[in-house]
Parts: C-alpha cells; sequence; structure tokens
C-alpha cells in the first residue's frame, strides 16, 4: 500500500538516536527537513514557519558540517557554545535548536488537531495549533504577520486529499505526533537546564565584580551604566 506523505519521516524517526539513546545531529535534522514538503501542500499559508524551519535546520546543518565527528551528537553543539559563551548569541545554534523546537512543536500541534478534530476548518486548526506554541514566544509584529498569514490556508479535504490515502493517512499522522512530540521535549529540557547554567553564571559575573566594586576603592557613583557585552553582563565605570 502506497504511504503518505508522512512516510519519510516515520522512517527517519528510527534512526534519529543513537544505541546509547543519544540525539543524532543529522538524522533529527533530516526529519525536520522531510516535513517541509508537507508545509509546501499549505501554500502561502506557511511560508514565513518553513522559511524559519529552513533557516534554522542551515544553520545548524552548516555547524554540523564543520567538524562531524565533534558534532554527531545534537547536544554537543550547544555545549560547544557554553563552552566558548556564544549559546546566548541570537546567531548562535543553540538559538537555532531552541526557534527549530519550537517551530515544530506547532507543526506536531497542528497536525495533532487535524487528526483528532476532524470537523475543524484548517484554519481552526492553525489558529489553535498557533496559541498554544508559538504564540507565547511571539511579538506584535511577528504575531500580526502569523494570522494574516493563516488566512490564507487551504480547505481542510483538499489538502488532506493531497497528503496521502485517506484510509491510513490518520494513523501516519498520529504516530508521527506520539513519537516526535516526547523527542522535542526532551530538546526542550536540555534546553532549559543549559540555559539555567548559561544565566547562572551571569549571575555569578555580576555577583563577582559587585563584590569587587565594595572591597576596592571604585567609587559606586561612578557607576553609570550596567549593559550586555558578548552575552554577559559587564558595568562601564
Amino acid at each position: 500500500m502506497e504511504g503518505s506523505a508522512f512516510t519519510p519521516a516515520l522512517e527517519g524517526m528510527k534512526h534519529v538516536k543513537s544505541e546509547q539513546g543519544d540525539l543524532l545531529t543529522k538524522p533529527f535534522l533530516d526529519v525536520c527537513k522531510l516535513i517541509l514538503p508537507i508545509l509546501d501542500k499549505f501554500g502561502a499559508a506557511m511560508t514565513i514557519v518553513k522559511s524559519d524551519i529552513s533557516g534554522n535546520i542551515s544553520r545548524l546543518e552548516s555547524k554540523y558540517s564543520s567538524n562531524t565527528t565533534r558534532f554527531n551528537y545534537m547536544y554537543s553543539i550547544v555545549q560547544a557554545e557554553v563552552e566558548t559563551k556564544t549559546a546566548k548569541s541570537s546567531s548562535s545554534c543553540t538559538n537555532g535548536l531552541l526557534w527549530l523546537t519550537r517551530a515544530m512543536d506547532f507543526i506536531v500541534e497542528l497536525f495533532r488537531n487535524l487528526a483528532e478534530h476532524q470537523d475543524w476548518t484548517s484554519a481552526q486548526a492553525c489558529n489553535d495549533s498557533y496559541s498554544k506554541t508559538l504564540k507565547k514566544w511571539h511579538g506584535w509584529l511577528a504575531s500580526s504577520s502569523f494570522m494574516v498569514a493563516m488566512k490564507l490556508v487551504p480547505d481542510r479535504k483538499k489538502f488532506m486529499e493531497v497528503i496521502g490515502n485517506s484510509d491510513h493517512v490518520y494513523n501516519d499522522i498520529e504516530n508521527f505526533c506520539s513519537t516526535f512530540s516526547p523527542l522535542l521535549g526532551e530538546i526542550h529540557k536540555f534546553l532549559v537546564r543549559w540555559m539555567f547554567f548559561i544565566y547562572l553564571e551571569s549571575f555569578a559575573w555580576v555577583k563577582q565584580t559587585l563584590c569587587i566594586i565594595r572591597t576596592s576603592k571604585v567609587n559606586p557613583k561612578n557607576i553609570y551604566k550596567i549593559k550586555k557585552y558578548k552575552g554577559f553582563t559587564k558595568l562601564s565605570l
């Protein structure tokens, strides 16, 4: 029986982890890329999301390609940036992985809605998914742009016919969501732990600097600004 549009991704997810259970960089990114052709079926409505996903995949792939042995495991990329104090940069791979995961959260929720609420329109499924995932991370401009794009979603029946045989496409969607969602949850937990470490280190830097000021002859009145420098807090005297 011919598979649905989700068949390649379902096959790819069998290989995203090593025998030890560690997330492998290239297989994970390959699965994310396999979702892009499905988003194409939504047309212009998913242009913003697809562009964001593609950009973050490319950023992580570039890092992986720079040293495939060192960065064979996804989390090693984050650890390397933490060591070089570049993880907090908006152009970092850590930030790229964070936004890629958030975008994939939206995709999973979208297709879960389509499978569980078969009486919903495509627009209803998209709007509900967005409100549960990406909306809380978007500013006013990004949120407004997204809502405008959602008005371009195709008819639900036509979309479902395009992505696969209706007899089993819903089963494939459910399998995709139930398998991929826990994986995204693991990534979020990992990032939370490391971001806590990064901000804790930033706090320690500030505390150490203030301690130096208190025990030195520097007049606190001469401190006129506290600003961010390379991801960490720096005092300007």
